[in-house]
């Protein structure tokens, strides 16, 4: 069976369904979806795809699930004109450039970018989230954080970590994104206000993300912060550890404490105590992934300054989507 319903220059909501069980089928449809690309089924019979997702409104960024039925390999020269990321929520796929070969599991995705060629393998029992993301947005993207045209192609690394790091929030993000999308009620069914999640989508993979262009981004956002700004901010990363007071952070800074307030708000988002807090989750998840349960987590948490264990816990769960204790059990079976 053959069930299709999208239209990627849609401005309404527009749902993807796809059931297919002939490869010819499944090839056409993932290269209207993704790009150009060959299909390599090993056993016919038990070919099953789907593909089941949103694309959203008055953009081209699609969101979705796909699954083959069966061990497949995709074949790609050139996607031409997408960005394909996506990251399994069962089984396991292997993507090889050339250069080298990467692992993709439940702990890290894969991206696609065009003009790499590649060979992605992927296991009969693997379910995937996919992100479509279109060369066009991408490049405007990158082309608005660095101030200056582009001069080749953008190339992410392409391994992407989703258990740690900025990475790790960005496919938070996109799960939280799906969860909405099924909501018909959602304000992400709003035209409007998804075109400014696609543009945060975008400067978050590129901010996140290792690609040719990193460099010039660092070089960029650096130069636009106050000189004040970045020598508090590294002074943060540098103590996070320690015990810092908002006196230590004014003094290092230089400023006055609402001038700290405004500037930190206005150009990361929130004020400096929420940053250093946010540095210290990150460090605390980190540590529990690469300790896998040698070290407690109370242990762990005191260790970067969180002496109440229950709120810790709390706001822990409300960063990651789950609770220290199930990042370690995730941690302990390599999940």
């Amino acid at each position: 069976m053959l069930n299709k319903n999208y239209d990627l220059g849609s401005t309404g909501p527009t749902k993807i369904i796809a059931d297919i069980r002939d490869a010819g089928d499944a090839i056409s449809w993932m290269s209207n979806i993704c790009g150009p690309h060959e299909l390599k089924v090993h056993n016919a019979k038990k070919m099953h795809f789907r593909h089941i997702g949103n694309v959203l409104n008055s953009t081209t960024t699609a969101i979705g699930h796909i699954e083959y039925g069966t061990d497949v390999t995709v074949k790609v020269e050139d996607l031409n004109n997408s960005y394909s990321i996506s990251l399994p929520v069962s089984g396991f796929q292997e993507l090889d450039t050339g250069d080298n070969t990467v692992q993709s599991n439940v702990t890290s995705g894969v991206i696609i970018s065009p003009a790499n060629a590649c060979e992605l393998r992927i296991s009969g029992n693997c379910r995937k989230t996919l992100v479509r993301i279109s060369r066009q947005a991408m490049e405007l993207g990158l082309e608005s954080l660095i101030g200056q045209s582009i001069s080749k192609p953008l190339i992410f690394e392409s391994k992407m970590d989703a258990n740690i790091g900025a990475s790790s929030a960005w496919w938070r993000t996109i799960h939280y994104i799906e969860s909405e999308l099924s909501n018909p009620d959602s304000l992400y069914n709003s035209p409007a206000f998804i075109r400014d999640i696609e543009q945060a989508l975008i400067k978050g993979i590129l901010t996140s993300q290792p690609h040719n262009y990193s460099d010039e981004i660092k070089r960029a956002v650096h130069s636009k912060l106050p000189s004040y700004l970045i020598k508090t901010i590294d002074y943060l990363k540098l103590n996070a550890r320690n015990e810092i007071h908002i006196d230590d952070i004014e003094w290092i800074s230089g400023v006055s404490r609402n001038k700290l307030y405004s500037d930190f708000k206005r150009y990361i988002g929130v004020p400096p105590t929420a940053y250093l807090k946010r540095i210290r989750m990150e460090g605390v998840r980190t540590d529990i992934i690469r300790c896998t349960g040698e070290e407690s987590i109370s242990t762990l948490a005191f260790s970067w300054g969180f002496n109440h264990l229950g709120r810790f816990s709390t706001e822990y769960r409300k960063m990651f989507g789950e609770t220290p204790s199930e990042t370690q059990a995730k941690a302990r079976f390599n999940l």
